[in-house]
């Protein structure tokens, strides 16, 4: 499902909701290319939402995907892996990233 059909609260074109589809825990991945950042937002955003707990919903942006396209040296902080992650503060319940680090460098 689309990550900004969570921020939104649905979809822009009709279809059922992904905050449905995540209460009946039928929600694997969220993914978005035309606004990336809701990819965070809509993750914390099922935490509140549908019940996930956190490890859950960042799962649908990292480790769930990571996994479906055969990344398997990425999607989790884990030995051999590639160590690229993000560290987040939610600023009025928005999550704001903090810091990015990209095989285990810090880029931001």
């Amino acid at each position: 499902m689309g990550a900004p059909n969570v921020v939104r609260g649905g979809s822009h074109s009709g279809n059922v909701g992904a905050v449905v589809l995540a209460h009946e825990k039928l929600l694997d991945v969220l993914s978005s290319d035309y606004v990336p950042a809701s990819l965070m937002h809509a993750a914390f955003m099922l935490t509140g939402q549908a019940g996930f707990s956190v490890p859950e919903a960042i799962a649908t942006v990292t480790a769930n995907p990571a996994r479906l396209a055969l990344l398997h040296d990425r999607g989790e902080i884990a030995c051999g892996k590639r160590a690229d992650f993000s560290r987040v503060r939610l600023v009025s319940g928005v999550p704001a990233v903090r810091a990015v680090w990209r095989e285990g460098r810090r880029v931001a």
